[in-house]
């Protein structure tokens, strides 16, 4: 019995595949659950156009992912933050404000993709560098200087 996979299952496929499986397996269990739905003639041929859309849209996206990406690495960031005299910052660095000084440079990054390099967050005054995830596979690294507030 062929079924398309509405959502990924462990042991037999992920989203969106043609997979056959014993007539039971399938009839009593993938199918009533919503899981799976018969893959027939007419099903094949709308699965086939769904899935050239989706590539065609994927393409895009990764497209636009690296011209960001190109623009980024070029990129200079700074972030101001109040410090003592010894150079420890009142507070933290964290990705929040690396998201919010993209953002007034017309970046809309979410902060959750952001990682600091070898910190959870930063203390002192230097330079430091995050990796920034755009897409599935593309990511780029920008460094960022965090410089006392006047």
């Amino acid at each position: 019995m062929e079924l398309i996979l509405k959502q990924d299952i462990e042991n037999l496929g992920n989203k969106d595949e043609i997979v056959v499986v014993k007539p039971g397996y399938g009839r009593n269990y993938l199918i009533p659950q919503g899981f799976a739905t018969l893959a027939t003639a007419s099903a094949k041929k709308v699965h086939a156009e769904n899935m050239k859309q989706k590539a065609y849209k994927e393409a895009k996206l990764i497209a636009d992912a690296e011209k960001l990406a190109a623009k980024l690495q070029t990129s200079k960031i700074k972030i101001s933050a109040k410090t003592s005299s010894t150079g420890k910052i009142f507070g933290s660095v964290n990705t929040i404000m690396i998201a919010e000084s993209l953002e007034k440079q017309g970046y809309s990054i979410e902060r959750k993709n952001i990682t600091i390099k070898g910190f959870d967050t930063i203390k002192e005054i230097g330079n430091y560098s995050a990796n920034i995830k755009l897409y599935k596979n593309i990511k780029v690294n920008i460094d960022f200087e965090v410089i006392p507030e006047e």
